[in-house]
């Protein structure tokens, strides 16, 4: 079941909300609808993030999975405040789906960025709501225009040196706005190990983050240096191929329960947990 409105007027949290626990009401037609106090751990998860993908000059699929029967509830506004709701939708994610919904959010301005706030309801206890997540995609322009893309491969050769700020070249790209990335890499080379420091010209030194698996070359898979993988503002497809290329590759890994894949929907939110993870490996 989905069911979309939309208004040209400004759609409150509350309108939104009440819409919301009103069509929930059909899910206990026939029983006693008993006051429900929610607690964090009765609330409804949100599995996997939010995603957004198939987005055209005015539409666009947001995705989410649940961890349980529940109707996911999405607001949708041209800014992160929601202060202006311009559509919001509910969709139950049932069994049948494995707890998914897709909602297919229509209607939206042509180059426009969209931000778009997802909560799961609990199909047995409508006062439970899931924490809100956060997701933004950018519709494409109405008109004809210049495009710019930016692209990167053999990103791995030199390694990591913190001391001058990583891998410099992404936060260029970023900086630079393209409309698409792509990305050909290699992101690190199995073929040859890295040395813990290189010397540049000059007195200069170039130091690397040099771990066990890295100073020797990889004989099997297992002994690729993989210790997770966070991804921001990713597409939905672009997602879904991730998923699948590390799950198969941990088949193989020696330690895959330390080689997770993390969406975000913020760069800083995924920085983040990158330091976290180098935080955990430095101190073993």
């Amino acid at each position: 079941m989905a069911v979309t409105t939309r208004t040209g007027a400004s759609l409150t949290r509350r309108r939104f909300l009440t819409t919301a626990a009103s069509s929930a009401a059909i899910t206990v037609v026939g029983g006693i609808a008993k006051p429900y106090l929610s607690r964090a751990a009765d609330r409804p998860l949100i599995t996997h993030g939010i995603q957004s993908g198939d987005v055209s000059v005015d539409s666009g699929v947001v995705w989410a999975r649940a961890d349980r029967p529940a109707r996911m509830l999405v607001e949708v506004a041209t800014t992160d405040s929601f202060r202006n709701v311009r559509s919001s939708m509910f969709v139950d994610a049932l069994p049948e789906t494995d707890f998914t919904a897709n909602a297919l959010v229509e209607g939206l301005p042509g180059g426009q960025d969209m931000f778009y706030r997802v909560r799961f309801q609990d199909h047995s206890f409508p006062g439970a709501l899931s924490e809100p997540q956060v997701g933004r995609f950018r519709t494409a322009p109405t008109e004809r225009r210049s495009i710019s893309f930016v692209w990167s491969g053999d990103t791995g050769a030199w390694g990591i040196d913190e001391a001058r700020g990583g891998m410099r070249t992404y936060a260029t790209l970023l900086r630079n706005r393209p409309d698409f990335f792509v990305h050909c890499g290699d992101t690190i080379y199995a073929d040859g190990p890295i040395a813990a420091e290189v010397k540049m010209e000059g007195d200069a030194v170039w130091k690397n983050v040099v771990t066990e698996e890295v100073s020797k070359v990889a004989e099997t898979l297992k002994d690729l240096p993989l210790y997770g993988m966070a991804v921001f503002a990713a597409p939905l497809k672009a997602k879904v191929l991730l998923k699948i290329l590390i799950t198969a590759i941990n088949l193989f890994h020696k330690d895959a329960a330390n080689n997770p894949l993390e969406f975000f929907d913020s760069e800083q939110a995924a920085r983040d947990w990158i330091a976290s993870r180098r935080q955990k490996y430095a101190k073993q």
